[in-house]
């Protein structure tokens, strides 16, 4: 493929596939405008992959493209998605549920237009890309040459489960993860799995190869790291241990020292700093606006808001009468989904911890900024909480002795306790559970009673 080929924006591209995108976009799962306006786009980049115009065989156009939306706050409002567009003259039967639409003006009159990964032709190609480093007019393809050789033919499909993001399995020995929702910078999900590979840390599935777009801004497209063939989550192993009378304990202490030693990996290799009052002061701040625009969306939340409040003030507190805090790099929005075990044993060595893009939501800054590792643990915890709220009648016991022994085992690897600074877990613990009252008042009213009962035991200890 030529250079010039590449690299080519014709100015009426957009423009021809924009009503296909108009109704297209904002029916994907990883759309994150839902429920206002799109009302047009802006074209950062285009390269062709694959060339558009062949006769007979498909093209496969990438496209960085700015949205814009109304009734979003900036930067929302102008969004950057990464989108892969496969291009063909007639669709084959098998790719019709792919289908975004047919042009009828522009560079690519009369082709048809889909979703690129559902074709394995065009899947694999992006392996292929990612074999061979090297840059391809405003995108890079990159390697970590400790992971080896990455072998060629492997068979692609897609994985439907993907919410936020996108991604591909090839032959069961590596996952391509495709972030849809692009923002300036390095991806900690890039950023931190390389790093724990460097320090040494098998808790994370090292990246394999990788592909960002260097112009007009640096941005992280995809991440290639080996697939976890047979292993099973953490979410799912906590509610067969429910359903089978289990206790899962063991798992919750085994869970409990891989995240200390993650923890200590990341403090090992990345810088960290202190939080003094200044910090303590602007984090109780934050905390506490986002409390408040909380009760504002979810009324339930008002009857507890001067309580749930105390709980932020005692940071403050804390910062004035001299307490510091030491923050690091973080996963930033650990559960137990975001935990994989492979093989039937319980010992910690089949525990990995994976997606450390942090919570999708907050901007990228938010993301890779330094936190107290409370941060993580009060995600575990309450996720231990939304486990035990699955199972008929609920079993609050089996949520309180899982999150103790996770705590037991933190400290057996870290060598400190998250619980001998209870005000700062119980501010990020009220922090997060806010967000989750939010969530599901918005996406899932069923589950409603499930951040309200931590809300409830929250605000009674402040």
């Amino acid at each position: 493929m030529s250079e010039a080929a590449s690299t080519r924006t014709p100015v009426a591209l957009l423009p021809s596939l924009a009503p296909l995108l108009l109704a297209w976009l904002p029916r994907q799962r990883w759309f994150a405008g839902k429920g206002h306006p799109l009302t047009g786009f802006s074209l950062v980049s285009a390269t062709e992959l694959l060339p558009l115009d062949s006769a007979t065989g498909p093209g496969l156009l990438h496209l960085l493209v700015r949205v814009q939306q109304t009734g979003l706050p900036a930067p929302s409002s102008q969004d950057c998605y990464q989108l892969l567009l496969g291009v063909r003259r007639t669709l084959p039967p098998h790719l019709a549920p792919a289908l975004i639409g047919h042009v009828t003006e522009g560079p690519l009159t009369g082709r048809t237009v889909y979703e690129g990964l559902h074709d394995p032709r065009l899947a694999e190609l992006i392996l292929e890309r990612l074999r061979t480093p090297g840059a391809l007019g405003p995108l890079r393809f990159d390697r970590f040459e400790a992971a080896g050789r990455i072998p060629g033919g492997l068979t692609a499909r897609p994985l439907e489960a993907e919410q936020s993001n996108s991604s591909l399995v090839y032959g069961d020995a590596y996952i391509l993860k495709l972030f849809r929702r692009v923002h300036p910078g390095s991806n900690p999900d890039l950023e931190l799995p390389l790093a724990l590979a460097r320090a040494g840390c098998g808790r994370v599935p090292a990246p394999v190869a990788w592909f960002e777009a260097t112009a007009p801004e640096p941005y992280t497209l995809g991440v290639l790291q080996p697939f976890l063939h047979g292993s099973r989550d953490g979410w799912l192993l906590a509610l067969e241990s429910l359903a089978d009378g289990g206790t899962f304990i063991e798992e919750a202490r085994a869970l409990g020292r891989v995240t200390a030693e993650v923890h200590t990996a990341l403090a090992k290799e990345l810088p960290t700093v202190m939080l003094r009052r200044p910090q303590a002061e602007h984090l109780a701040e934050a905390m506490t606006a986002r409390l408040d625009a909380a009760a504002q969306a979810v009324p339930a939340l008002l009857p507890y808001v001067p309580r749930l409040r105390a709980a932020f003030d005692a940071i403050a507190a804390l910062g004035r009468r001299g307490c510091a805090w030491r923050a690091q790099r973080v996963h930033g929005d650990l559960h137990l989904g975001q935990t994989l075990r492979g093989g039937g044993s319980h010992s910690d060595t089949h525990w990995s911890v994976i997606d450390f893009e942090g919570e999708p939501a907050r901007p990228l800054g938010e993301r890779r900024r330094p936190q107290p590792t409370v941060i993580d643990v009060a995600g575990m915890l309450r996720s231990f909480d939304y486990a035990a709220r699955t199972h008929r009648p609920w079993n609050p016991a089996w949520a309180e002795r899982c999150r103790a022994a996770y705590c037991d085992g933190y400290a057996e690897t870290a060598g400190a306790d998250p619980r001998t600074e209870p005000e700062l877990l119980r501010a990020y613990e009220t922090d997060k559970a806010v967000y989750e009252v939010v969530y599901e008042a918005r996406h899932r009213p069923d589950w409603l009673p499930v951040p309200m009962a931590a809300i409830d035991r929250l605000a009674a200890t402040n």
